[in-house]
């Protein structure tokens, strides 16, 4: 059989091909991301940066996360990163160096922390249940307490913050640029835009999502989507096109790239 790789590299426990038709089952698109039979890892080197763990308050909790940034003084704008459904895996990681190395800080929270570690379990019902019992309001909430955090560090810019998220993360970005006032733009990547069907993987009722908000959009969001995408119907997209026109929101792009499928990003040796 085929072996699957991670974005961090193959590693024993991961995917065999047979699984990879369940997964997509199972999350609608969600996994082909961290699935990909063509991911290699890419390992961005920490030469003129400070990278490690880090950990701030949120509610009842330190929520651990990593952080890159450049090395030397100064103040430098950041990024709040959401990773999709399996967590701050070596992949994310190698993102926020990529952009700490662009010149930015780089902070990936660990949104799932309460309900487990999906980065350590191949078990694709271990990571639904995990994700599935983070709330819409948990991540909310953790996503302004690390904005908060970021705010107080004498090496960030505090009025030059954006947010970055993938798959799950990426519904994540468009929520965030809708409800909050910290950030100057967010990037969506091939970011889920309508609530699933009733009884599929996130379809509980209290979840809200990125086309339920677009007349409270506060600052601009580029999403970046696949003309192949079988999770993400290019209706919605233009759906959203629609809206933002409609809610004369200015600055927002939506652009489709015809022939990719969801999760491109990780196949791409590109710095975003």
């Amino acid at each position: 059989m085929l072996h699957l790789k991670r974005p961090e590299g193959a590693e024993p426990a991961d995917l065999y091909l047979s699984r990879r038709s369940l997964a997509a089952s199972v999350f609608g698109g969600y996994a082909l991301a961290a699935l990909s039979a063509d991911a290699a890892p890419i390992r961005t080197d920490a030469r003129g940066l400070l990278t490690g763990p880090v950990e701030f308050k949120s509610g009842d909790r330190n929520i651990p996360a990593f952080m890159a940034r450049p090395e030397g003084d100064g103040r430098y704008p950041t990024v709040i990163l959401v990773s999709e459904v399996f967590g701050v895996h070596e992949y994310i990681r190698d993102i926020c160096r990529r952009l700490a190395k662009a010149g930015y800080v780089a902070l990936a929270p660990s949104f799932f922390v309460r309900a487990g570690d999906p980065s350590s379990t191949s078990d694709m019902d271990t990571v639904r249940r995990i994700v599935s019992n983070t709330s819409d309001t948990q991540v909310m909430n953790d996503v302004d307490a690390a904005a908060a955090y970021l705010k107080k560090q004498k090496f960030v810019d505090r009025g030059s913050m954006a947010i970055v998220g993938f798959c799950w993360g990426g519904a994540v970005a468009w929520l965030a640029c809708e409800r909050m006032r910290h950030f100057k733009a967010g990037v969506a990547w091939y970011g889920r835009l309508s609530a699933p069907k009733p009884g599929e993987f996130l379809s509980e009722p209290d979840r809200r999502w990125p086309l339920d908000l677009v007349k409270d959009l506060r600052a601009p969001v580029l999403g970046l989507y696949g003309g192949k995408d079988a999770g993400i119907p290019a209706a919605d997209v233009e759906r959203m096109r629609q809206a933002l026109t409609a809610a004369n929101k200015k600055g927002s792009e939506l652009i489709v790239y015809p022939n990719a499928q969801h999760g491109f990003h990780d196949r791409l040796p590109v710095v975003i």
